[in-house]
């Protein structure tokens, strides 16, 4: 065995205040946040919630092993003080940090991430996040209820964790941050049972006070947590049941601190022209991609050129100015924010006659017709008004099927879209890593019923390539392994079963009292607030 980026005295480090982003405003202790959505929460299990939503708050409950630097995708050791990966890259041995102690009084043991991980695997559970474990030895056999436990997974006593994979996997540790490997304790999840959303119990810098469903919910320090100095606020009111224009309103007289929801697009060109408004947004690059999907099954997009002509027809800074700027036009699937993104690379130029004499080429210099299926909420149906705008302007009309997102979704598992616009949809990474906008939605794995690959693309070569680059698990041949990610964007882009279309922008308004760095408000991980670093100055 090799130890691999952190020893025991170097993770202790981690546990300091001074972890904490910098600040032009010394965090202060104490004081109440309020957070305003339309909807009320769905759940706080980690098992089960998978919503941008839900995300940061159950963040601010639970921890799992590994992290990340807060406002970055830097990771950063959680509950794990320290970690060892063998040297053929399958076995990997954690050790937890002593004294960690659950929101219930209890200190947390090994026997609680091997029970966590086995909970999100077993079927009953019906997690979403099932899927992210499929490396490791036996989960298939857990997964398909053939056995209780996952048999890589084993705690040889109470501070140790030991993982063992049935293939390298890259991205291993960002699954060990993710929400779905946060830890829980049995005895919690059992008194609750199908209630644990609503009565969780974890490790986090903050535990539930209070949920009244459809009017709040209070979170309320955790004075026990283990990272010391945080959190700064003494709790976080989340009020549920307020309309976007309202929760504005309210910002702007004061009442509350951040509206969850944004700013709503009928009011972002007047926040931003109001210079005293305007000081108290926050923008920031997120791991998104919008992009226009074409079934590479069936004709036309069964060619290549079509899907290239289709690239070049869409003019991507008239379809941002839809969405008030608050984008960038994409080149690649892959986001600016994300590690293996090719810097430099152009993508398909706008180019209406290259596209024209493209299609000629494939034997559509008439055109043709099709259909392209949308979310039926603002502003989805607009912007597929422009893309049809832009293809008309070629040659290709496309009738739109402005639809629930339920039913787009179902086509696109279906593979009965020809064409669909992915925005209120559209990939936001699960964690910062290049597989996470692979595997999914573009590897060969996602393109069968049901699946979120929507185009029906399937390269196996490119399969092949995706699991080599993954192999690489040695963090000082990372940048060997990212560029094997680019190249495999780049040989994507070549066969064009998507046109990337934007990179959405996070804007964040804040109330005036409120500090910490920008970053926190925009978090890329903590969507969309980093709720345990920020305070209020007053």
């Amino acid at each position: 065995m090799r130890k691999l980026i952190l020893s025991t005295a170097l993770a202790a480090i981690f546990a300091l205040p001074a972890f904490a982003p910098a600040s032009a405003t010394e965090p202060s202790y104490g004081g109440n946040m309020v957070l305003t959505y339309k909807d009320d929460v769905a759940t706080l299990d980690p098992a089960i919630g998978y919503d941008w939503q839900n995300w940061s708050m159950i963040k601010s409950l639970f921890d799992g092993l590994m992290d990340y630097d807060p406002g970055t995708t830097t990771l950063r050791p959680g509950l794990a003080e320290s970690y060892e990966i063998s040297e053929d890259g399958l076995t990997y041995t954690f050790k937890l940090r002593k004294g960690v102690k659950f929101h219930n009084g209890r200190e947390l043991v090994a026997d609680d991430v091997v029970y966590s991980i086995n909970r999100v695997v077993n079927p009953t559970t019906q997690s979403p996040g099932q899927g992210f474990f499929a490396s490791i030895e036996g989960y298939d056999e857990a997964a398909e209820g053939k056995a209780d436990a996952v048999a890589g997974i084993s705690a040889p006593d109470a501070e140790t964790v030991v993982i063992k994979l049935s293939r390298p996997d890259a991205t291993f540790l960002h699954i060990m941050a993710l929400n779905f490997s946060f830890i829980v304790p049995q005895e919690a999840v059992e008194a609750a049972g199908a209630d644990f959303g609503k009565k969780p119990v974890g490790t986090g810098a903050f535990k539930l006070a209070e949920w009244s469903l459809g009017q709040r919910l209070v979170f309320e320090k955790n004075a026990d947590y283990w990272i010391s100095g945080v959190p700064y606020l003494d709790s976080f009111t989340v009020e549920v049941g307020q309309e976007p224009v309202v929760a504005l309103l309210r910002a702007q007289n004061g009442e509350v601190d951040i509206p969850g929801d944004g700013i709503p697009p009928a009011k972002f060109v007047e926040v931003m022209k109001d210079e005293a408004q305007a000081s108290l947004v926050v923008e920031g690059g997120q791991l998104h991609t919008g992009y226009i999907t074409m079934n590479v099954t069936q004709a036309p997009f069964d060619k290549v050129e079509v899907r290239r002509a289709v690239n070049m027809a869409i003019n991507k800074d008239r379809i941002i100015q839809v969405i008030n700027g608050r984008a960038v036009p994409a080149t690649q699937p892959l986001p600016p924010s994300m590690p293996g993104y090719t810097e430099g690379y152009e993508g398909y130029k706008f180019d209406q006659e290259g596209a024209k004499k493209l299609l000629a080429e494939a034997g559509y210099a008439d055109g043709f017709d099709t259909e392209m299926f949308v979310m039926n909420t603002d502003p989805n149906p607009r912007i597929a008004q422009a893309i049809q705008q832009d293809l008309k302007a070629i040659g290709i009309n496309v009738s739109i099927k402005s639809l629930a997102q339920a039913n787009v979704i179902e086509a696109g598992g279906a593979g009965t879209a020809p064409m669909i616009w992915s925005g209120g949809m559209a990939w936001i990474a699960d964690f910062p890593d290049p597989a996470n906008f692979y595997g999914p939605i573009l590897g060969c794995g996602g393109a069968v019923e049901g699946g979120w690959n929507w185009s029906k693309y399937c390269n196996p070569a490119l399969d092949e390539m995706a699991a080599a680059a993954d192999s690489i698990v040695d963090p000082a041949k990372e940048g060997e392994r990212l560029a094997k990610w680019s190249e495999i964007y780049m040989k994507v882009m070549e066969d064009a079963p998507w046109a990337p279309v934007f990179n959405e922008q996070r804007f964040t308004m804040k109330s005036a009292r409120m500090g910490g760095a920008d970053e926190l408000y925009v978090d890329p991980v903590s969507i969309p607030v980093n709720y345990d670093y920020v305070f209020i100055k007053e």
